[in-house]
């Protein structure tokens, strides 16, 4: 069973018909408490990494996903809720994240970048995968739906793919039993549909 974390600031309808299209069974979880009834879990997130915090912290799902991450049972962080993994953020100010990854998350840096390349990234682009990770299996350097401002950086130890935007950004990464893309796999067709089944068929 796929717990989908409802706070609010998610693309839930997305994601939720994507689980159906795989014949996964999926739910949405509103109550802190339940999480860990689920096998594995999934953070959406759309919007703006102060107000996510905020409303995970106002709810108690902080707290239940830092007690799931302890559980061995397996997550993923998409998009915003991939950027909710780790230490902090500096879009609109400086914010705590979840701190399950070591790294921050910053906006991209107009002075590496040609003058004509628009901020936000928007739209379909190849994520560069790291060795023969279990999340890219059947998939080489695959297309997929990316929307955002902002990105992570992290230790190379976690990343496992990368993505190249005006310069080179962390667009995956793994660590132990925590998973995250900043792309879409739920938009993202028959790609992101493969990367949603190999996180499904984790043991």
């Amino acid at each position: 069973m796929i717990g989908i974390i409802d706070y609010n600031m998610g693309n839930l309808a997305s994601v939720y018909n994507a689980c159906h299209l795989l014949d996964a069974k999926a739910s949405f979880v509103k109550d802190p408490n339940e999480l860990k009834n689920f096998d594995k879990i999934i953070l959406p997130g759309v919007g703006a990494f102060g107000d996510a915090m905020e409303n995970l912290n106002s709810t108690g799902m902080k707290e239940a996903i830092w007690e799931y991450s302890k559980s061995g049972k397996n997550m993923i962080g998409i998009c915003l809720g991939m950027q909710l993994l780790f230490e902090s953020s500096e879009e609109f100010g400086a914010h705590k994240g979840l701190g399950l990854i070591d790294g921050k998350v910053i906006k991209f840096d107009k002075t590496k970048m040609h003058e004509d390349t628009k901020i936000p990234h928007m739209g379909w682009n190849t994520i560069k995968t790291k060795d023969d990770h279990t999340l890219f299996e059947g998939l080489e350097n695959p297309y997929l739906y990316f929307v955002h401002s902002y990105h992570a950086v992290t230790d190379d130890k976690n990343v496992i793919g990368k993505t190249e935007y005006g310069y080179e950004f962390v667009s995956a990464v793994h660590k132990e039993n925590i998973y995250g893309f900043q792309p879409h796999p739920e938009k993202s067709h028959d790609n992101g549909l493969k990367i949603l089944k190999n996180f499904m068929n984790l043991k």
